[in-house]
């Protein structure tokens, strides 16, 4: 009997931990745009400056240097709808086909309201 509730007591505690972390481990709900635009340029600039992203662009691109301005969609889970070219000082097409694809796959670390979307303007030199 004393196996079992130790048995129990540590399904508890397992039951309310879990519970905790998943309470807490939840996007934030963003509804400002002004605060979208700011996460969402935090969050570019690190992707763009990340190890992972550095190392694939200098594997194929290391020569790909200038400026670009591009759109970015996000919708209500974090995800990114759209990459827009808006201006760019590089012409290489498929640098700019692998921005895009390696932008499209990033998801957020906020969601926002249902049916919200937002389009932030971002600027980045290489």
């Amino acid at each position: 009997m004393v196996g079992n509730m130790k048995t129990i007591r540590g399904y508890l505690l397992l039951f309310i931990l879990f519970g905790f972390t998943s309470i807490f481990a939840q996007k934030p709900m963003l509804t400002d745009e002004e605060a979208v635009s700011e996460v969402v340029t935090k969050e570019i600039d690190e992707v763009f400056h990340s190890e992972d992203f550095l190392k694939k662009k200098n594997k194929k691109y290391i020569d790909v240097k200038g400026a670009m301005v591009v759109d970015i969609g996000v919708v209500q889970n974090g995800k990114v709808s759209s990459f827009f070219k808006v201006d760019s000082e590089i012409k290489d097409i498929d640098f700019i086909n692998f921005m895009s694809d390696y932008i499209l796959n990033h998801k957020f670390k906020f969601k926002l309201q249902k049916q919200q979307r937002y389009k932030v303007r971002y600027a980045i030199t290489f």
